[in-house]
């Protein structure tokens, strides 16, 4: 098994908030993060809502290093300050740790594009007669209006950078962008590292935005989204008979794991232990799951089986959960494979109903939850769940956050491409 990996902090910034203990609270209550999209203006697409960060100024979280990071895109500074946030949650200031045995591994998504520059070169470049785009014209326009470091800050790497100059991290530096899952495998192979003494602290979660015109246009045209425009609050209804779509969101969740020797040598609180990973591939479509649920049974599988665990010692589930008609039936199918006649027994739940999809970010902060879960004996409500679903059989912990002892939770994450990433944690010991 390799050495032991914990998590000795936690940091996120969500459309509920910023602070842990405050959007954990919102959590509890139901509250919704989903409203009318300002970021742009989405009035003439499908789709006019999202679930956007709020009231966040990087400097705030960064003081003095502010001027050093200044640039960073929309979702690399959502990485930056998770990433300070679990940093000082972790108390490493000071700790006198190797910079050569910190590392970071994010799933990181690519920076918003530069719209209205890019749109107003292709337009110069643009030739009606011929119907063709003239590449000199084209060069020229963005030549004078594109920025180089805010094209350089696109690059899915940027984030993972950012983190590494700010908290000298010399070690495995590491970046993953497999759609949706891409948080949750970033923190398993961080956890990986660790076991192997590659790195005794390993920065890990993930970021992104999409709420740009590219982002929704993309989504929409794959009729992803939700279209509820006029209950958009309400919008995004995990397992519920009536879902229609997910609802975009944007944000970062970073956890710090550490070797656990070393965490309760320099007195670390520890809040859960990464116990068991699971990493498959669909092998079959770019946007459909198998239609068994090969894939993500085979990771949820996996991950038990990392951990040494049964099924029926899994204490609560936090479902990928997607409010998609094809993802919530089967991820329930998945669920019922591998856990069988106790697949009715566990409660299931998806924060997406309230902070919607933050997809390269979703999975590290779902996480969180599972950790907040253990330590508080409390499990998030799957809000908005009104209209069972034949296919959706499960208790997905409806509408109202239940006491419950958690000793063990598992996290599952499932992205476009087929790509299957299960993560099970436990009650530090």
């Amino acid at each position: 098994m390799g050495r032991r990996v914990v998590i000795t902090g936690m940091g996120w910034i969500t459309p509920l908030g910023h602070d842990i203990d405050g959007v954990w609270k919102r959590l509890l209550r139901g509250e919704s993060g989903v409203a009318p999209t300002t970021i742009f203006d989405a009035r003439s697409y499908p789709t006019q809502f999202a679930a956007e960060v709020k009231d966040f100024d990087l400097a705030r979280f960064l003081g003095p290093h502010y001027e050093r990071h200044k640039t960073a895109s929309r979702n690399a500074g959502f990485a930056l300050a998770a990433a300070e946030i679990a940093w000082r949650d972790a108390g490493l200031d000071g700790a006198g740790i190797d910079p050569e045995m910190v590392g970071v591994y994010l799933g990181g998504g690519e920076g918003p594009i530069d719209f209205d520059n890019f749109v107003a070169a292709s337009i110069a470049g643009w030739d009606a007669e011929k119907r063709t785009l003239d590449a000199l014209r084209w060069a020229a326009v963005a030549y004078e209006r594109l920025n180089a470091v805010r094209e350089f800050e696109q690059d899915p790497n940027c984030a993972a950078g950012h983190i590494a100059c700010r908290f000298d991290a010399q070690g495995p530096s590491l970046n993953t962008l497999t759609a949706c899952a891409a948080s949750t495998q970033a923190i398993g192979e961080a956890t990986e590292i660790i076991r192997h003494g590659d790195a005794d602290i390993m920065i890990s979660g993930g970021a992104h935005s999409m709420i740009h015109p590219l982002g929704v246009t993309g989504f929409n045209r794959l009729t992803a989204l939700s279209t509820r425009n006029d209950t958009c609050m309400t919008a995004s209804r995990p397992f519920d008979r009536t879902r229609d779509g997910f609802v975009l969101g944007e944000g970062a969740g970073i956890l710090i794991l550490e070797e656990y020797e070393a965490a309760r040598r320099r007195g670390a609180r520890l809040y859960a232990e990464v116990v068991g990973y699971g990493s498959t591939a669909d092998a079959f479509r770019v946007t459909d799951i198998h239609e068994e649920g090969r894939g993500a049974i085979a990771a949820m599988r996996a991950a038990l089986d990392a951990a040494g665990l049964r099924p029926e010692q899994i204490d609560y589930i936090s479902a990928h959960g997607t409010g998609t008609e094809e993802n919530d039936k089967l991820e329930t199918l998945a669920i019922r494979g591998v856990f069988g006649d106790y697949a009715r027994k566990v409660p299931v739940s998806s924060v997406k109903s309230m902070l919607g999809h933050l997809i390269a970010g979703a999975g590290a902060v779902e996480l969180i939850t599972c950790v907040l879960a253990i330590r508080d004996g409390m499990l998030p409500p799957t809000s908005n769940y009104q209209n069972p679903d034949p296919n959706c059989d499960l208790d997905y912990v409806p509408n109202q956050a239940r006491k419950a002892t958690v000793r063990h939770a598992l996290s599952n994450s499932f992205g476009f491409g087929g790509q299957n990433d299960t993560l099970v944690i436990r009650a530090p010991q």
